[in-house]
């Protein structure tokens, strides 16, 4: 019983959390569109691998981590230019109807891969599971024991995948409400990473960052 409700923990935070928009459920959503479902799929399993991974390091390395201020300030800026490119793009696509996809996705990296390297260089999803963890921990709903461990990161696996779907098949569902209109879909998307840019920025100027919070959380 208490492995099985570590598990649903695990998922309803993922889910829950994987539906404000964000940079990588937007651009699954955006390769849904513009490609196909199954490479929408393979990116968010691309992203959740490492979000996964993410979320183990944090359980018993947080003392390590929090030792890597400088690293995370420069992943925090490098992400931000990665939003801000995105919305670019989608900006550019959404003024070239006959090339309707964003520049920044449009190459030829596996979308699989494409999802790890995005997925990697956002470390917001670090301090936001550590937070959580914490909660979890002095509940005694998490116990650190690798059997709980274990069923806590594949309950987020299957949490963020469920919220990727939402936006993957979301997105087709907006496109067809559009009458297949992806120029008017880019300039939404465009916005939204627009707006995403511009709190980041804003959080990380006003020392919200994730850094900050995991200090807070300490």
């Amino acid at each position: 019983m208490p492995l099985i409700k570590v598990f649903f923990w695990g998922m309803t935070v993922s889910f829950l959390g994987s539906l404000p928009l964000g940079t990588l459920n937007v651009a699954a959503m955006q390769i849904s569109v513009q490609e196909n479902v199954q490479n929408a799929i393979l990116f968010s399993l691309g992203s959740l691998t490492v979000e996964m991974i993410y979320v183990r390091i944090s359980l018993v390395g947080i003392n390590w981590v929090r030792k890597q201020k400088k690293l995370f300030r420069w992943m925090e800026w490098i992400t931000l230019g990665i939003v801000i490119a995105l919305a670019v793009g989608s900006f550019v696509a959404a003024m070239q109807p006959h090339q309707p996809k964003n520049v920044m996705l449009n190459n030829n990296i596996n979308r699989f891969l494409l999802g790890v390297m995005l997925s990697a260089i956002t470390p917001m999803q670090i301090p936001f599971w550590f937070g959580w963890s914490t909660v979890l921990f002095t509940k005694n709903i998490l116990q650190p024991k690798n059997s709980f461990y274990n069923l806590y990161i594949v309950g987020i696996g299957l949490g963020t995948f469920m919220g990727n779907c939402v936006f993957i098949w979301g997105g087709k569902w907006i496109v067809q409400r559009l009458n297949g209109n992806q120029s008017l879909l880019n300039w939404i998307i465009g916005g939204i990473f627009a707006v995403t840019a511009i709190i980041f920025l804003i959080k990380i100027l006003l020392h919200k960052d994730g850094m900050k919070k995991m200090e807070e959380t300490a």
